[in-house]
C-alpha cells in the first residue's frame, strides 16, 4: 500500500519532497528496508510521540511548510493534495487541510503547515492525544482566521476510502483490481465512476465510522485537562488527526 501511495504522490505538482516517517519500533524494520529497496527517504524515530517524530524529521529538510499525509490511504489523489497546498500558500494560512469538517472521501485527507507551528506544538503539547496524533495542539490554540478548511464541491464524506480494517484492505483491492495498472493515474473522479458503476463495492466497509480510533482526543479534551497532563499514552496516528 505504501508504494502505491508513494507513486500516486509523486505526481503532484507542488510537494517537492517525500518523506516516510515512521517509528523505530522493530516491527517497522520491513518499512524501512521497503523504502531503502525502492529509494525512499525515510526517517525513523519515537512510536509514541508521533508529533516529535514529525517534528525531528522535518527538521532535517528546513521547510517553510509541511504536507501530513497518513500512511493508510492508497487512495490519496495528488489533485486534491496540490489543491489543499495551494489554498494554503494563496490564504497565507498557518494550517490548513480538506477534513474539518470533511466533505472529500475518508482516505484523500491532506494537512499543511507553517514549520513554526509545528516547531511550538513539538515545544509546548503535552496532552497524549496532542503527542500522538500530531495537529490536535495546532488546531486548537490557533485562531480561526490562522486556520483554513478546502470544501469538496459535493460533500463525498460518506465514502471510506482508508484502511483501518481487514474490510477497508478488501475495498481497496477491489478499486486496485478495477482501475490499476489500466489507468495507473487513476483519481477520485474515477473512483467514484466506478463505485456508481459498481455500488456494492461501497457496502464492503461502510459500517466502519469515520475516525472510529480518535476517541481518546475528545476524552482529553473533555476530561480534566491538568491531570490528563501528566499521563503518557501509546496508540496510532489516524487520518487528519
Amino acid at each position: 500500500m505504501i508504494l502505491h501511495q508513494i507513486e500516486r504522490l509523486k505526481n503532484s505538482e507542488m510537494i517537492d519532497k517525500l518523506v516516510v516517517a515512521t517509528s523505530s519500533n522493530i516491527l517497522d524494520d520491513q518499512v524501512e528496508q521497503l523504502c531503502l529497496k525502492y529509494n525512499i527517504e525515510i526517517f525513523r524515530g519515537s512510536l509514541d510521540n508521533v508529533l516529535d517524530r514529525f517534528y525531528q524529521c522535518a527538521k532535517q529538510y528546513s521547510p517553510e511548510h509541511v504536507v501530513r499525509l497518513t500512511g493508510d490511504c492508497p487512495l490519496v489523489d495528488w489533485k486534491v493534495v496540490d489543491r489543499v497546498i495551494r489554498h494554503h500558500l494563496d490564504g497565507r494560512a498557518t494550517y490548513s487541510s480538506n477534513c474539518k469538517p470533511p466533505t472529500y472521501p475518508d482516505g484523500l485527507d491532506v494537512e499543511i503547515f507553517t514549520f513554526s507551528i509545528l516547531e511550538k506544538a513539538r515545544k509546548y503539547a503535552v496532552l497524549p492525544s496532542e503527542l500522538e496524533h500530531v495537529v490536535p495542539y495546532i488546531r486548537n490554540n490557533l485562531n480561526p482566521s490562522d486556520k483554513l478548511n478546502v470544501e469538496n464541491e459535493i460533500d463525498l464524506s460518506r465514502y471510506r476510502w482508508t484502511v483501518d480494517e481487514l474490510d477497508d484492505f478488501r475495498f481497496i483491492e477491489e478499486v486496485y483490481k478495477e482501475l490499476y495498472p489500466k489507468n495507473v493515474r487513476f483519481d477520485m473522479d474515477d473512483v467514484l465512476r466506478l463505485l456508481d458503476n459498481k455500488p456494492y463495492l461501497t457496502k464492503i466497509n461502510s459500517h466502519i465510522n469515520r475516525n472510529e480510533g480518535t476517541q481518546k482526543l475528545y476524552d482529553d479534551l473533555k476530561g480534566n485537562k491538568e491531570n490528563s497532563r501528566q499521563v503518557k499514552q501509546s496508540g496510532r496516528s489516524s487520518d487528519c488527526e
